[in-house]
């Protein structure tokens, strides 16, 4: 039996539309759409935005790493610092943090996150007795809360380039293939005829796994019975910092982009996160692959990254999304906003991603986000169409952020005229999950972390 949402407007994937009804089957698939309509409710009905990179143990240190240190503080002295966070957690304490984190996700906008675990085993190494342990709590959590989720458990098995042996910190995220393939495997089992998760694979990064070693999780993935096998997503992180470049040229003589590109079969299943440091030849090649690039400008620019080769990346027509990564923002509005104004900072000009003459900065913006990251998450979805997911946002029409708005309008002056958060109600897979800007387990899920939170300061 469909279920019927009727909303004064709409954003469609053919445009802009008043009085709209939009059936959804029990799979949480839409099934059908019409147009003028009588008994529209007041809002504006959107697609929601999928979080292409998270960590999500990572929001509850954030604000922690802002104390200047003795020597220049970098990306590298904040990992010391989020290395020694990470010594303490336990799977309890990841499903409380992983529960508030996509409770504030959904609640500004997201309706979908990508799970870049790689805290896998307990604090000396061993392994629990699933293997997955630690990922099936991410799981639990969306489940929890309701958003989608695409699961993303990460293969990390060296501690630099050229396979160089793991420290101490890092013995929680390493894995040989063949026991990395048994962590999807176990979440491949549990994720099995729910609509709203899938189950792809990570690579840390160039310097924390190899050729070889990924290549065989990669085949090891694809023969696996029972996952997506072509479609499964791969996301890895890539040129985020320059130590990173510099270290890998002296080792490989190579680029990371241009050695990712060489290395592996990288197509649309791919996402290739941050990216911030690219030749003009990378920039282009990426573009041209078909994968994904995932920024996170907020973070990006907490850590002090660079920026990212934007206006030129998307004038050759490349792919990317958007995702919170270290979560001292978990606003989609945040990230889109930051990633224009650095442009702008860079460029000297404003509306540089506007994507040509007459168009709005936002809803481009927003357009290409939305592409993206359905697509980095291997889901149908993204766009308010038949045979899509119904993963969508409601704006409130009447907010003083939104009031008298028409069209693009509404989008450019949500992501571009202020902090307050005009959403009322969202939907994933059909089921309201956000209601009048509350979520009904949002008083347990609050307590859950503030008792997390102060359990892990106390250590």
């Amino acid at each position: 039996m469909a279920t019927k949402l009727i909303y004064q407007t709409a954003l469609l994937s053919t445009g802009w539309a008043h009085n709209v009804a939009v059936s959804v089957n029990d799979r949480g698939d839409i099934v059908a759409i019409e147009t003028g309509v009588n008994g529209a409710q007041p809002g504006v009905l959107v697609p929601g935005l999928s979080n292409l990179h998270s960590h999500a143990h990572q929001r509850a240190m954030a604000g922690l790493a802002e104390r200047a240190g003795d020597t220049p503080d970098s990306f590298w002295t904040w990992r010391k610092t989020m290395y020694a966070f990470l010594d303490a957690m336990q799977p309890r304490h990841l499903l409380a943090i992983a529960s508030q984190l996509y409770l504030e996700m959904l609640s500004t906008g997201y309706t979908r996150v990508a799970e870049f675990q790689y805290l896998h085993h307990q604090q000396d190494g061993r392994g629990y007795d699933n293997p997955a342990e630690m990922s099936l709590q991410t799981l639990e959590a969306a489940r929890h809360v309701g958003i989608g989720i695409t699961n993303l458990p990460v293969h990390y098995q060296f501690g630099g380039f050229g396979e160089q042996a793991i420290s101490a910190q890092q013995a929680r995220f390493y894995n040989k293939p063949e026991d990395f393939l048994r962590i999807v495997e176990s979440l491949s089992e549990h994720c099995k005829g729910d609509a709203n998760t899938n189950v792809g694979v990570a690579g840390h990064s160039l310097r924390a796994t190899s050729k070889q070693a990924f290549g065989e999780v990669l085949a090891g993935v694809d023969g696996m019975q029972g996952l997506a096998g072509q479609s499964a997503p791969i996301h890895i992180h890539i040129a985020e910092q320059v130590k990173e470049i510099e270290d890998c040229i002296k080792w490989s003589g190579a680029r990371p982009v241009d050695y990712c590109l060489d290395s592996f079969d990288v197509d649309k299943r791919w996402c290739l996160v941050h990216a911030t440091h690219m030749s003009d030849s990378e920039t282009l090649r990426l573009a041209q692959s078909g994968a994904v690039a995932g920024l996170c400008p907020t973070t990006e620019a907490n850590l002090g990254d660079g920026f990212f080769n934007a206006t030129e990346y998307l004038a050759a027509g490349g792919a990317l999304g958007i995702g919170s990564d270290s979560h001292i923002s978990t606003s989609p509005v945040e990230e889109l906003r930051w990633f224009e104004y650095g442009q702008r900072l860079m460029h000297k000009s404003r509306n540089q991603l506007a994507g040509g003459a007459n168009r709005n900065t936002g809803r481009t913006l927003f357009d290409v986000a939305l592409k993206g990251g359905a697509q980095a998450c291997g889901q149908n979805s993204g766009s308010i169409a038949v045979g899509m997911r119904a993963d969508f946002v409601v704006l409130d029409s009447e907010h003083p952020l939104l009031v008298a708005k028409e069209q693009d309008e509404i989008i450019d002056s949500w992501i571009f005229s202020g902090n307050a958060n005009p959403i009322k109600d969202v939907y994933v897979g059909g089921k309201q999950v956000i209601s009048n800007g509350a979520h009904a387990q949002q008083e347990s899920i609050n307590k859950a972390f503030r008792q997390t939170l102060k359990e892990l300061r106390n250590m």
